[in-house]
């Protein structure tokens, strides 16, 4: 032990002349973020992507959240639900669209892109298909981070929203086709599902993913008979697996999936479908044409382009049509008529996402810490990082990886 000359005292033992390690001063990342809601331009989109409960939530965190009046109107939540919780209700959307973050479920309009102020982040659904290039041109012109939500994967490496989405369109698709076989829709009268004294209603999946299983789910919880067909031996394992009930299943063959659709009340096409799946039906016209009149047709795949020859994209306003007696409802956004519920399953998904991003001190760093989350951008700060968009329109995309290291 030594002393210096004004008298403090300090140690001179061998662990002390080591060198030591700098300590350096740590900061908080934390950073407050303001996120508008705008009210969906689509007439037939009525769910919402944050519940009144959620905005609590982040408004106690510390973050601002701006709601365009009457955005909850169409799930069942009024303004004031919304201002009770924290938000800050404006009326006009341009208000809303001037926010750091703007989260939406459908995409934005190229009126709506027009109004942003520029680099901030959107987080929406993509539509790919129904996208022109002058939208990605004035996103990128506004230098926006665009992030598609049906791409994000999380830590186990699924895609919630997806999945959320393709249980209640399961559930649904059920529900749905038990009112166009009663007379209230002026079906043949029949109840989905079965009861004492007389045969069981017959459902017939194609697929075995999630919308699958909770369709076929939601047709055993009523009494129905369900058979399941797809491609994959392994996919029909582990459905049968999931679902712990013996249901009839096959892979595709034509005679044996006719032979299922000749006394089939339901046909429910849960599909997803890739690459050039898309330029052939499962089921096809001729088949359709030997189903018992009065059948019902729920063609949840629509949205990729329908597995069922016979099947015509409809909306919300004018859902069904029928083709040799059989009643078909080809509805994209099937979800959307349960528009709570949705809205919550949106909700549970987005909310720790955006308390991350604020956790993180930003986007930018968020998404370098979250694999899952770069999955679905397809703009960086208006630079195109999605390929397929590229070739699409003719416009060089860049890897958003290098980008992030460049930044």
């Amino acid at each position: 032990m030594g002393e210096s000359s004004n008298g403090i005292r300090f140690s001179l033992s061998k662990e002390s002349l080591l060198p030591q390690e700098e300590v350096l001063e740590t900061t908080l990342r934390r950073r407050s973020l303001s996120i508008g809601i705008p009210k969906e331009a689509d007439p037939f989109e009525n769910r919402i992507a944050l519940t009144p409960e959620a905005v609590e939530i982040l408004v106690n965190e510390g973050h601002r959240v701006v709601v365009q009046e009457g955005a909850g109107e169409r799930a069942s939540y009024s303004d004031h639900d919304y201002s009770e919780c924290g938000a800050m209700i404006v009326k006009t959307v341009k208000e809303v669209l001037q926010s750091d973050l703007i989260l939406k479920v459908s995409p934005l309009t190229i009126e709506e892109a027009s109004l942003l102020r520029g680099s901030q982040t959107i987080i929406s659904s993509l539509h790919l298909t129904k996208h022109t290039e002058k939208f990605i041109r004035k996103l990128m012109q506004k230098k926006v981070t665009a992030i598609a939500f049906e791409n994000i994967r999380d830590k186990y490496e699924h895609y919630p929203v997806v999945r959320s989405m393709s249980e209640i369109a399961g559930l649904t698709s059920i529900l749905i086709a038990a009112e166009y076989m009663s007379n209230v829709h002026e079906g043949k009268g029949v109840l989905l599902g079965g009861v004492s004294g007389i045969n069981p209603t017959e459902v017939v999946i194609l697929g075995a993913g999630t919308a699958a299983e909770y369709a076929a789910r939601a047709a055993l919880g009523l009494g129905a008979v369900v058979k399941i067909f797809d491609s994959s031996v392994y996919k029909l394992k582990r459905l049968q697996t999931y679902l712990g009930h013996r249901v009839q299943t096959s892979v595709f063959h034509p005679r044996v999936l006719l032979k299922a659709l000749l006394t089939a009340d339901v046909l429910v096409g849960a599909m997803h479908l890739t690459g050039t799946e898309k330029k052939r039906y499962v089921v096809t016209e001729e088949m359709v044409k030997k189903m018992k009149n009065g059948a019902v047709i729920v063609d949840i795949s629509i949205d990729q382009g329908g597995c069922i020859e016979t099947s015509e994209w409809r909306d919300h306003g004018d859902p069904v049509f029928t083709k040799y007696g059989v009643i078909h409802y080809c509805v994209a956004n099937i979800p959307s008529r349960v528009a709570r519920t949705a809205s919550i399953a949106l909700s549970n998904v987005f909310t720790p996402i955006l308390s991350d991003i604020g956790d993180a001190g930003g986007i930018e760093n968020r998404l370098r810490e979250d694999p899952g989350l770069r999955k679905g951008v397809y703009l960086f700060k208006g630079i195109l990082t999605n390929p397929v968009i590229g070739k699409r329109f003719g416009i060089l995309s860049k890897d958003l990886d290098l980008l992030l290291a460049a930044f």
